[in-house]
């Protein structure tokens, strides 16, 4: 009767064991398809109505995938608003500039607020222009307003190991600025027209949205940098405040409904179903939304690209001098 009653009892716990590992497995199914889906759409699916959270962060690029979500939002019947939060010192100028397309498009069907963070200058500051209302903190970096563009110049080192550059083009403009020959006066204008071009196009974006003149802004024009004080002051941001008051700005003037929930929006990279979207939600999950963006890092090359930006660029940093 004892051995019965032990083999019974193993039975059981293995029974036990058994149904734990299957809820166990399930619960986590249910978690990277709730993960996967996002809480955006599983407020679509509800039908609840929601304000979309969406984060502009460190440099800006023309990001297809961003792009498509801010479509989507756009044409997203559930949303009601849109809190923009930006914490960037810019990027590129067409980054900042397909964004800034992008969100007025949004503004033509329901209301958008940006909420500056520590900086949103330059480039991070056109986007903030496609909002109806810019809410900033007093100490918020921003401005910046201008274009530049950058190139080395490797002619006296090569001169100095002994490398020299051979090169056939149809014309003396083709490739010029060059970082393998000493600028001259016809390369010089050509970069400086292009910046002249994108300096008069940003400059005419801040006195249109703003309503300012951008000469009665001291400094304005020499790309010269605010805090969200100063900026309030000068009429280029609208309140001073953080999230609560970009939100009850939504509700209390622009009507929003009073009961939407804030809800994260992020852009649905291609690869997230595969292999390395799936690994890196996993990590997530573990480890916390840091290790889920390092492993993102790691595993899409495509991230790594803005380490390096070409064209012009509409980018704050502070002097190393």
């Amino acid at each position: 009767m004892l051995e019965t009653e032990t083999v019974l009892d193993r039975r059981r716990l293995r029974r036990s064991v058994s149904l734990w590992r299957a809820a166990g497995i399930a619960g986590l199914a249910l978690a990277i398809g709730v993960y996967a889906i996002g809480g955006d759409k599983l407020a679509k699916l509800s039908g609840e109505k929601q304000i979309a959270r969406v984060a502009i962060e460190g440099t800006i690029t023309e990001n297809r995938d961003q792009l498509k979500m801010l479509k989507d939002i756009a044409e997203a019947e559930h949303v009601s608003g849109v809190l923009l939060y930006v914490n960037s010192p810019g990027g590129t100028t067409t980054g900042g500039e397909a964004i800034y397309e992008a969100l007025r498009e949004i503004v033509k069907k329901k209301p958008v607020v940006a909420q500056f963070g520590t900086v949103a200058a330059s480039a991070g500051y056109i986007v903030g222009l496609a909002t109806d209302h810019i809410v900033a903190r007093g100490n918020t970096i921003t401005g910046s307003v201008g274009v530049i563009v950058q190139w080395p110049e490797f002619v006296d080192l090569m001169d100095k190991i002994g490398v020299k550059v051979n090169e056939v083009k149809s014309g003396p403009l083709k490739a010029s600025p060059s970082p393998f020959e000493r600028l001259d006066e016809g390369g010089r204008k050509v970069a400086e027209g292009m910046v002249n071009d994108g300096f008069k196009w940003f400059t005419a974006l801040v006195e249109a949205r703003r309503g300012i003149k951008a000469t009665d802004v001291p400094g304005l024009l020499d790309g010269r940098i605010f805090s969200g004080r100063e900026a309030l002051e000068a009429k280029l941001v609208d309140q001073i405040g953080g999230e609560d008051e970009a939100v009850a700005w939504l509700k209390d003037i622009k009507n929003v409904d009073k009961a939407a929930k804030i809800v994260d929006w992020k852009p649905q990279a291609s690869s997230s179903y595969g292999f390395g979207g799936l690994a890196s939600h996993l990590v997530g999950m573990v480890f916390g939304s840091g290790a889920s963006d390092f492993a993102n890092l790691v595993m899409r090359d495509r991230s790594l690209s803005t380490l390096s930006l070409d064209g012009l660029v509409s980018v704050w940093h502070p002097s190393e001098k």
